[in-house]
This record gives C-alpha cells, sequence and structure tokens, in this order.
C-alpha cells in the first residue's frame, strides 16, 4: 500500500548497541507511560468490582445492573479518533493533561453519587462515560506514539513495561483500596482514586516527560511523512483483523476482570481470598505485557500472540469448571490473565509496525472505540449471562471462545501489503 512504511525484523539491524542507547535516551517517557497507564481510568476497570458490593447496598442495583451501566457508558470512546487526531496535530502533552485533570474530575462525581438522595443508575453512567473520556489521553493512544518514536529495536519491550503500569498499580492498590473501602466505604474509594490521579500521577509524569526531551521528540514526528493516513489505514484490511483480535480479548478478558471478586466469592473463597485474585490476574498482566514484549522484539509477533491467546483460552474453560481452592483459582486466574496483558502491548505494536508514525494517534484512536466495545459486550455479558444463569460457567466458556477466535485473527495477520516499501526506520 502507498504510504505505508512497516518495520522490518530488528535482528536484521548491524548496529545492536542503537537498543542500549534507546534506552538510555528513553527511559523517563516509559516511566511516564507507567505512570499514565497506572493510575489512569484502567485501574477503576480493573478494581471496580471492590465497589460491586457497596453500591449494591446503598442502591439496590444488581451486578447485571452496575455491569450494564458502566458497558453502555464505554459508547464516549466513539471521541477517541477525534482525541488521536488532535494528538497527532497539536502534541500529546496538552492532551495527557486534560485527561488526568478530567479523571479527578470523574472520581470526585462517582464519590458523591446518591449523596443527594438519588438512587439513578444514570449517576454512575455518567461517571463512567467522564472516565472513558480521560482514557484515550492516558493509554498508548499518546505514550505509544512517543515510545515508538524513540524506541526501534527495543520497541516491544518498551511498550511493554509502560503498559505494565497498569498491573503493577492493581498489585498495590488492590488491598489498599480494599481496606479503604472496608474501613471508610465506597465514596472514600473514589476520593482516593481522584487524589492519586491528579495530585501525585499527573506531576509525576510532567517531570518525566520534561526528562525524555518529549517536544523535541514531537516536533520530530510531526514533520515526519513516514507511515499511512488514517484514511488509508482504515480501508487495509489489516487493520480490521488487528482490530477483530482486540475486540475478541477485550469481551473475554474484561468482562472476566470486571467479575473477579463475585466469581471467588462464589467458588467458595472469603472476601479477602477473592481480593487475592486482583493481584493473580495483575500479575498475569505484568508477566504477559514483559514475555510478549521480549519475544515480539525477537520473533515474529503473530505466532507469539496466538499463543499467549490459546493459553488463555484454556484457563478460562478450566476456570469455568474448577473445584473450589485458593491455590488453583489463582494459577488459573494467572493464566487467564496473560492474554490481556499481551493485547495491552500488541495494539500499539501493530498499529506502529503496519501503519507507521505519521498518523499512529488517530490510527490508534479509531482502532480504541471498536476495541472498547468488545469490553462493553464483555462487561455487559458477564455480569447480565450470571443474572440469567445463576452462574459464571456460560460467560467464561464464550470468553475462552473469544479467545481462540483471536489467536485465528493473529494468525492470518498479514505483515505487510505486497507492494510495501522496504523501511528505513529500524
Amino acid at each position: 500500500m502507498p504510504g505505508i512504511r512497516p518495520l522490518t525484523d530488528p535482528s536484521t539491524d548491524p548496529v545492536p548497541h542503537r537498543t542500549r542507547a534507546e534506552w538510555r535516551a528513553g527511559w523517563p517517557m516509559v516511566v511516564a507511560a507507567m505512570l499514565g497507564a497506572g493510575l489512569g481510568p484502567g485501574l477503576y476497570q480493573n478494581l471496580s468490582s471492590l465497589f460491586t458490593p457497596g453500591l449494591e447496598a446503598s442502591f439496590g442495583w444488581s451486578r447485571g445492573d452496575i455491569a450494564t451501566a458502566a458497558g453502555l457508558a464505554l459508547g464516549g470512546a466513539a471521541a477517541a479518533p477525534l482525541i488521536g487526531r488532535a494528538a497527532d496535530r497539536v502534541g500529546v502533552r496538552p492532551i495527557i493533561i486534560a485527561s488526568m485533570l478530567l479523571l479527578g474530575v470523574a472520581y470526585l462525581w462517582l464519590s458523591a453519587m446518591g449523596m443527594e438522595g438519588g438512587r439513578a443508575i444514570w449517576r454512575y453512567q455518567l461517571g463512567v462515560v467522564f472516565l472513558v473520556f480521560a482514557l484515550p489521553g492516558t493509554s498508548s493512544l499518546t505514550y505509544g506514539k512517543l515510545i515508538a518514536a524513540r524506541f526501534v529495536r527495543g520497541r516491544g519491550l518498551a511498550l511493554a513495561l509502560g503498559t505494565s503500569g497498569l498491573a503493577l498499580a492493581t498489585i498495590v492498590a488492590a488491598p489498599l483500596l480494599g481496606a479503604v473501602i472496608d474501613r471508610y466505604g465506597w465514596r472514600a474509594g473514589f476520593v482516593t482514586l481522584a487524589g492519586g490521579s491528579t495530585l501525585v500521577a499527573l506531576p509525576l509524569i510532567l517531570l518525566s516527560l520534561r526528562a525524555a526531551g518529549t517536544a523535541r521528540i514531537e516536533h520530530t514526528v510531526s514533520v515526519a511523512t513516514q507511515g499511512s493516513s488514517a484514511a488509508a489505514a482504515r480501508r487495509d484490511r489489516r487493520f480490521w483483523i488487528m482490530v477483530a483480535s482486540a475486540w475478541l480479548i477485550n469481551a473475554a478478558t474484561t468482562g472476566f476482570v470486571t467479575q473477579l471478586v463475585p466469581i471467588g466469592l462464589e467458588l467458595g473463597l472469603r472476601p479477602a481470598q477473592a481480593a487475592l485474585l486482583l493481584t493473580s490476574f495483575a500479575a498475569s498482566a505484568i508477566a504477559g505485557r514483559l514475555l510478549v514484549g521480549w519475544l515480539v522484539d525477537r520473533h515474529r509477533p503473530q505466532p507469539v500472540a496466538a499463543a499467549f491467546a490459546i493459553v488463555s483460552a484454556a484457563a478460562f474453560v478450566s476456570l469455568a469448571f474448577a473445584p473450589a481452592g485458593l491455590t488453583l483459582l489463582l494459577l488459573l486466574v494467572f493464566l487467564a490473565g496473560l492474554m490481556n496483558g499481551a493485547e495491552n502491548d500488541l495494539l500499539p505494536f501493530f498499529a506502529a509496525r503496519l501503519f507507521g508514525l505519521r498518523a499512529y494517534a488517530e490510527i490508534y484512536g479509531t482502532a480504541m472505540p471498536i476495541a472498547l466495545s468488545g469490553t462493553a459486550v464483555g462487561i455487559i455479558g458477564f455480569g447480565r449471562m450470571h443474572d440469567a444463569t445463576g452462574g459464571y460457567t456460560g460467560a467464561l466458556t464464550l470468553g475462552s471462545i473469544a479467545l481462540l477466535m483471536a489467536a485465528t485473527c493473529f494468525l492470518t495477520l498479514p505483515d505487510r501489503a505486497r507492494d510495501d516499501a522496504p523501511s528505513a526506520d529500524r
């Protein structure tokens, strides 16, 4: 396809020391991405099940009601292409700042739900819409463009480390936020998240971006012409195969994690034990990101991605029929979460690899609402199927099928079109 300059195998680079040079110059950018991902809206997505019992008790909403409201609110991701276009044109720093401030507002709105005596679920839904609007500016739409511009040989691992901030934050925050909610209630949990995003994460992100020389990198990328336009990417079947894989993975793994604590409770765990399942899921997300990032820098990425999807699919099936027992459940949750961690690295990796950086943020922004519609289906589906069947076996089985379909997408994803020109950026 004219205009597309895909990346070549890094093993062909005759200057291996470039990898070390990339890391010496680019590590502050990776730190910024870790902070943005770790204390961005994704943290609430991973920890939302901690709030479910309190919301049920306060408002009388069912798990299906809560899941449906959150899932429908993800329609706000339709704004992601516009946010991506703005990031391509005005730079990512203004988008990052606005997103983190909006995130704090969203958490404070959620903390105030029902204080006036109302019980309508639209208040919760609107709060989640605010979270979704903040998501693009805290994701690989912004940080991925900067990392892809700075890193070439080590791009997969750099993206993996950047997105691993969410999993690391989940591990740390799950027991701490759980303790806050147990002691002070769910409202205090939302206030805690607001403080973490605006008072802790945002200042550190800005310091890291300044240390990384972000302004210079953005200027270099803005004058570059390599890569596809967003319109050309949308006409390319590779884009749609890539997005389909993300949709399927999100439908399975996000629906799973948002019901993880209730799943553990129904399998006979005590509340404190069920909360440990979130830690296991977060640990697997870290492992999935780092391992897949290391592998795709050294091997053809499509088979690597397919293998991860197959492992997680097998774990989903096993969980559907697993006997009670904390050790076994922790292991199965770890394996089930591997693909969730890998996907957050693979989507920005493939977007940059296949379509270049010319319109990266808009291309990624176009993919985001489609992928998040899978998240909405998963969140709603897991909650509603539980309400309809009284358990999670059906939802876990369908999740396994979705992951196997994602593996098929990866195996059929072409690396480049026949008329793509050789790349000059490796």
